[in-house]
């Protein structure tokens, strides 16, 4: 809610950047050299099961273009692309056959990272590098200057860089009293004790009590989050959830493909959602807030 105080400079950075990246030219890929780099076969799983951490995996499928491959080499950091080499952690190689399989188990990961399998974190994304051995000698992977241009570039479909989430199954009732972590949109303060409520459907949760804060303003709909059973999937479709006055007549909505949002996990007691709001309400003035996360924490 406090946002709403630096909406205007937030606009106006935003302009800047966008002008920016108006002018960014994304170099044609008949002008770069063929090289040696896996391309993207399938996918066959990218989530790490936290409630079956012995025997879940992830994988794709990929081949090559270009010079032979001998072998790849899969490494592993915690969070996003890091092209930091010093920041991996081998896990293992594969050797190259035809189409191949890069298989690698949750207890893999966790040893590469030297962390017990149940230190992966849920919620957490982990990136996954591989380093392709040519049959010639050459070592070839994301900080290399073509591999890098082709980790950005869809027009390659490669596969040199991917990544995994952990998840695990939803199981209700989770309702209870939490503890805010992050609230990008400063209705409340980290530290601060909410009340989340179950349903009113099953596989759902009520954040009727967590936006709006009612200092700030009142509910308009129960702002409810849909919730996949299966892996802890959360989505929430656009709802007007809160009056704040002043034209501020809010609206969120999950801030990803048919309304993803992030993730709710019985297993660990966390709320993971990235929401985009906008005041675009009944009466609304149209502020657009963007992406706002909101973690929380099952006490």
């Amino acid at each position: 809610m406090k946002k709403l105080q630096s909406y205007l400079l937030a606009v106006f950075a935003v302009l800047i950047i966008f002008s920016c990246k108006k002018k960014e030219v994304v170099s044609d890929n008949k002008n770069l050299g063929i090289g040696s780099y896996l391309t993207l076969v399938k996918v066959t799983n990218l989530k790490i099961n936290y409630a079956d951490l012995n025997n879940t995996s992830v994988s794709i499928t990929v081949k090559e273009y270009g010079s032979a491959v001998e072998k790849v080499k899969i490494y592993v950091t915690k969070g996003q692309t890091n092209l930091d080499k010093t920041t991996w952690k081998y896990i293992k190689e594969v050797p190259y056959n035809g189409e191949t399989a890069l298989v690698v188990k949750a207890t893999e990961m966790a040893a590469g990272l030297g962390i017990p399998a149940t230190g992966l974190e849920t919620g957490e994304t982990y990136t996954l590098y591989n380093q392709i051995i040519t049959k010639d000698g050459r070592t070839i992977d994301v900080t290399n200057e073509a591999s890098s241009a082709l980790s950005i570039n869809s027009n390659y479909n490669g596969a040199m860089v991917w990544q995994a989430v952990v998840t695990c199954p939803f199981v209700g009732p989770v309702g209870g009293n939490y503890r805010v972590i992050r609230d990008d949109w400063q209705d409340w303060n980290p530290g601060d004790i909410v009340q989340v409520l179950d349903g009113p459907g099953a596989n759902q949760i009520n954040l009727r009590f967590v936006w709006p804060n009612a200092a700030y303003g009142s509910v308009v709909n129960p702002l409810i989050v849909n919730i996949d059973p299966t892996d802890g999937t959360a989505t929430v479709p656009k709802t007007n959830f809160g009056d704040y006055g002043g034209g501020y007549n809010m609206t969120a909505q999950g801030s990803g493909t048919n309304s993803a949002a992030g993730y709710v996990f019985s297993c660990t007691g966390s709320v993971t959602l990235t929401m985009n709001l906008r005041a675009d309400g009944p009466g609304g003035n149209g502020a657009n807030f963007g992406a706002n996360k909101l973690i929380l924490k099952k006490l």
